[in-house]
């Protein structure tokens, strides 16, 4: 069921939700200040190409500096993620196929709004 839904996500969401956080992440690479927030987009891009049968989980080893990058992300760049995130799964909520995509979309608004000192893991381990 997750491959299919996987898919299913890949056409309707994934490919262009992937295709924003991966722009994010060459952009802040390309400054060489913003790189932890450019390798963070990588990741939630990763995430929001294949979200099934994964889940994001908070790093307890995460210190001060993650705590700091993450209110400048919020400021910058997070507030716009989630508000996007919130538009594309409107539509995802129309038809009953879309009502998991929607859930999936509205799950991954904390790693939007706050990426660094998350990881993205697999739900089996």
């Amino acid at each position: 069921m997750r491959t299919i839904l996987n898919v299913i996500w890949l056409i309707f969401a994934g490919i262009w939700l992937a295709a924003g956080y991966a722009l994010a992440g060459v952009i802040c690479c390309i400054l060489i200040i913003t790189i932890p927030f450019g390798i963070a987009s990588f990741r939630i891009a990763g995430y929001a190409l294949w979200p099934f049968g994964r889940t994001v989980v908070r790093d307890p080893e995460a210190g001060i500096m993650s705590t700091i990058g993450n209110v400048i992300w919020v400021v910058v760049a997070g507030i716009w993620l989630a508000i996007g995130h919130v538009l594309t799964s409107i539509p995802l909520f129309v038809s009953i196929i879309g009502i998991p995509l929607g859930i999936a979309n509205l799950k991954m608004i904390p790693i939007s709004l706050l990426p660094l000192g998350a990881k993205v893991v697999d739900i089996d381990r």
